[in-house]
């Protein structure tokens, strides 16, 4: 009876001095979330040459959740409507927006399909989606920080 005593003691004495360590997964941000425009990029040779900031009073905002996109945009003393929805998928380097829904003015300036695809640049806390033209030269990019 002592023996299995000393061996149940012993056991839970090596048990509990076992500390249980996860492998650190590397940290991927997700698009999914609340975000507000704060900036614009001009680009020349791949590098930003103008950073264009916000106006007063002016906001877009963008959603992302389970595959969906919304967006809308306010901009003061203006009575044009500027919204839209539809669906996106991202990669670690690519956002790519269907829309299904949009504004009359958004639809007035739509491409045919709808569908824009953007290189994408995601941080926790801020995204930018970077436009290019056919030859994949980075042209300008919409550049906005998290809403949480």
């Amino acid at each position: 009876m002592k023996k299995i005593i000393t061996v149940i003691c012993i056991s839970f004495l090596l048990v509990s001095a076992t500390t249980l360590e996860t492998p650190n997964a590397p940290y991927h941000p997700s698009i999914e979330g609340t975000w507000e425009l704060v900036s614009h990029y001009n680009y020349e040779d791949g590098i930003p040459t103008d950073t264009l900031l916000v106006a007063d009073g002016y906001r877009q905002i963008k959603m992302y959740y389970n595959g969906k996109v919304m967006w809308t945009r306010y901009v003061p003393n203006d009575s044009v409507e500027w919204f839209g929805y539809g669906s996106y998928e991202t990669t670690d380097s690519t956002l790519t927006e269907k829309l299904e829904y949009m504004s009359a003015s958004m639809h007035k300036i739509t491409n045919p399909d709808m569908i824009w695809s953007m290189e994408l640049k995601l941080e926790k806390n801020s995204f930018s989606q970077i436009f290019t033209d056919e030859e994949g030269n980075k042209i300008n990019s919409e550049n906005y920080k998290r809403l949480d």
